[in-house]
């Protein structure tokens, strides 16, 4: 069985963080690790605190994981400060980590920040240049291209910087912003490539970025080429959104048992 480790904070409602990634990476066929950087109280309609652990103790987790049972493949998602981020970066590096996603959360769906102003340049500079593909939306991706995203054209404008940036591919995730639900991917020096999606009328979208990053390295974990992954991952998260599950009084956790497309 092919194994992904997901490297994140904690979300106490459930539907974020390492538990969108653990029941992700479960209902698309791949053993699921973790490894904690902070542990949040916070629910669909917004965060009220964060605990962070300590880089040395982040550390411990990652050499337990790598030492043990060695990931196929490895998603990063909340870091909030630059200690946490280098540590990463260099337990990546020491161990040879493959097929890394880097999902560069900065601000919840809630519009919460999630990562102190010091450690984006400490994120530029470690972590995104490990990484086989980012998954930014359009806020993180104006906001690491230092670039305006008001259309499609300029959201590849802005995967090509990025690309080109940081030698990683890059996805950067269209949404209610920009258009329905339509991605671009970039290489660097390739053509854009357009992944469709249909816009599901769905107020339960807290955790959507969590499954879609979680969902691309459970496909890179089992083998498949890049544009795949991230075909299967958006399959994979329009059927979540389809299957429309409305647990509470706020805006819903996203639903991630939708596991006949992922097999």
């Amino acid at each position: 069985m092919k194994k992904a480790l997901t490297i994140a904070g904690s979300d106490s409602c459930g539907g974020a963080g390492i538990q969108a990634d653990i029941k992700t990476m479960t209902m698309n066929g791949v053993y699921a690790m973790s490894a904690v950087t902070a542990l949040t109280a916070q629910n669909t309609t917004g965060v009220r605190g964060i605990m962070e652990v300590t880089p040395e103790f982040l550390g411990q987790q990652l050499d337990a994981v790598f030492e043990d049972i060695f990931p196929d493949a490895v998603k990063v998602g909340m870091v909030s400060s630059a200690g946490l981020i280098e540590v990463i970066a260099e337990r990546l590096a020491r161990y040879g980590a493959k097929n890394i996603v880097v999902d560069p959360v900065m601000v919840a769906t809630s519009g919460a920040r999630l990562i102190a102003e010091e450690a984006v340049e400490t994120l530029k500079k470690c972590l995104l240049p490990l990484a086989a593909v980012i998954t930014p939306n359009i806020p993180e991706a104006e906001l690491l291209a230092d670039l305006p995203i008001r259309n499609e054209g300029e959201m590849e404008a802005a995967a090509r910087v990025l690309a080109g940036r940081f030698g990683c591919a890059v996805l950067v995730k269209g949404g209610h912003r920009v258009n329905d639900a339509n991605d671009v991917l970039c290489r660097p020096g390739g053509d854009p490539v357009w992944f469709a999606g249909r816009r599901i009328e769905n107020p339960n979208t807290h955790g959507t970025g969590c499954t879609l990053s979680s969902a691309i390295a459970s496909n890179l974990a089992k083998g498949c080429g890049l544009e795949e992954a991230v075909e299967r991952a958006k399959v994979y998260l329009s059927g979540a959104l389809a299957a429309m599950l409305d647990l509470g009084k706020g805006s819903g956790p996203l639903m991630h048992n939708f596991g006949e497309v992922a097999r």
